[in-house]
């Protein structure tokens, strides 16, 4: 965990998702000219940062290169940058993308672990959501997967979606657990401004009937039951050996590189961010030029308060003697345990269920 992860992403989708803020575009065509601005990309870095242990392919939807695209992506990207030997190679794939072809290719490109968007095994919420693929053909690439050899799926789920209630979403959460996946992520529906769920929820097109504490809790309590570890607030595995090595980096407030339109990096006291524009990603590039939009310097007053809030909302915690930075934070932790929102266990303080609910409120009450 003391190496560096890389990012890639992979801006193409075949459709926009009406929830999804993630920057993407369905221009297949620029995938060839995305691909060569990627290599000059990972020229500007080679020298800077290297030795990764994770590497994470996301998007977009990364299942959607042709076979050609994905092996000239991952060729550039291990020619000009060394990875440790156990290196977490992981891709993000729609269930509606895969075959058993490409996945034996995935696994001959050296991805040990996928990263399923599934969201629901109901049709209905599947149709809601607009996705690409059905229950059954999720299910199918459940097996495939498995079939191919992969020993460390994620799966991704998403509750609290208009006119889902608590029985639906039990419903799906026991069909995925029914294959065994060795983690699971499961989010909660987010309106964000600019989409179209956002703002067909402002014209009050939908209604909700899972209660926000209540379908956590419920998520929480059932796969705890099934012997999932709770590690992050959105975040379940079955052992920490299968936490997303790659994800860590980011709730531990550790490097990485991101590349691609859009990817955000971090080192030191520094975070930059590039372009949300394949076009002026490329052109940059094309310039010998980095495609960097904005960057920013960090603060030590900022960069404390940004640890409180990642190490809040995981299992891991924060350190006491970071809070000690705080004047009143004998009073504050006090009344944060009689809240129930925290436990001290050794040298740290840990959010606990309940303080998942809270845990982006918690840092504020430091002052």
């Amino acid at each position: 965990m003391n190496k560096p992860g890389l990012y890639v992403h992979v801006p193409f989708c075949a459709g926009k998702c009406p929830y999804c803020d993630f920057y993407s575009t369905d221009d297949a065509a620029l995938i060839p000219s995305w691909i060569n601005a990627l290599e000059k990309e990972i020229l500007h870095y080679e020298n800077v940062l290297n030795n990764f242990d994770t590497l994470y392919l996301g998007g977009g939807t990364p299942s959607l290169l042709s076979l050609n695209d994905l092996e000239k992506l991952v060729e550039i990207v291990c020619n000009n940058f060394s990875f440790a030997p156990d290196t977490e190679m992981t891709i993000e794939a729609n269930p509606g993308d895969l075959t058993p072809e490409k996945l034996k290719h995935f696994r001959a490109l050296g991805f040990n672990r996928i990263s399923l968007g599934v969201q629901s095994f109901d049709d209905d919420v599947l149709r809601m959501l607009k996705r690409r693929h059905t229950a059954k053909q999720a299910e199918k690439a459940v097996d495939d997967i498995r079939t191919a050899g992969f020993k460390n799926l994620s799966i991704d789920l998403m509750y609290a979606v208009p006119e889902q209630d608590d029985a639906g979403w039990i419903k799906t959460l026991e069909k995925a657990l029914s294959f065994s996946p060795e983690h699971f992520s499961c989010y909660q529906l987010t309106l964000k401004e600019g989409t179209p769920f956002f703002e067909r929820n402002a014209k009050g097109e939908f209604t909700f009937k899972m209660e926000e504490e209540a379908s956590f809790l419920l998520t929480s309590d059932l796969l705890e039951e099934n012997g999932y570890i709770h590690y992050e607030v959105s975040n379940f595995a079955k052992s920490k050996n299968l936490f997303s090595v790659h994800n860590l980096k980011y709730w531990q407030h550790m490097t990485y590189l991101g590349l691609g339109p859009s990817a955000h990096s971090f080192s030191d006291d520094m975070r930059w961010w590039n372009f949300s524009s394949v076009s002026k990603y490329i052109d940059a590039l094309n310039q010998g030029n980095k495609p960097v939009e904005e960057k920013e310097k960090i603060g030590e007053k900022e960069k404390t308060l940004e640890q409180l809030f990642l190490g809040f909302r995981t299992k891991q915690g924060v350190a006491l003697n970071l809070l000690k930075k705080y004047k009143k934070v004998d009073i504050v932790l006090n009344r944060l345990i009689e809240s129930g929102l925290i436990e001290i266990k050794g040298s740290r303080a840990v959010s606990t269920k309940k303080g998942f609910l809270l845990a982006d409120s918690i840092p504020l009450m430091f002052g």
